[in-house]
């Protein structure tokens, strides 16, 4: 397994009428995120342009601590079971900084 830091970028666009709901739920796994022994940072944007479009910015010490975050409990509850359903369209790019 990699044990190089990884840095995901997860692209959510919200249902309309389901923003208030999705930043709610965002306050627990923002700090269950943080939380974790893996996790380095864990960040939420809002585009400038589009109320309903959320960018999340998160890093993980290596694949194993990725691992971790997505088989917990409340990403398994809240994120897949609460908040995918409010979305429209969710798209994650998981990477490895090249270090250029």
């Amino acid at each position: 397994m990699n044990q190089q830091a990884i840095t995901v970028f997860a692209k959510w666009q919200v249902k309309e009428g389901e923003l208030d709901a999705v930043l709610n739920l965002l306050t627990e796994v923002t700090k269950q995120s943080r939380a974790e022994e893996g996790n380095l940072f864990y960040k939420l944007h809002q585009s400038n342009t589009d109320v309903n479009t959320l960018i999340l910015f998160e890093g993980y010490k290596d694949e194993a601590a990725v691992a971790a975050h997505r088989a917990s409990e409340y990403f398994q509850n809240i994120v897949l079971g609460q908040i995918v359903p409010l979305l429209e369209n969710r798209e994650v790019v998981v990477a490895t900084e090249l270090g250029i």
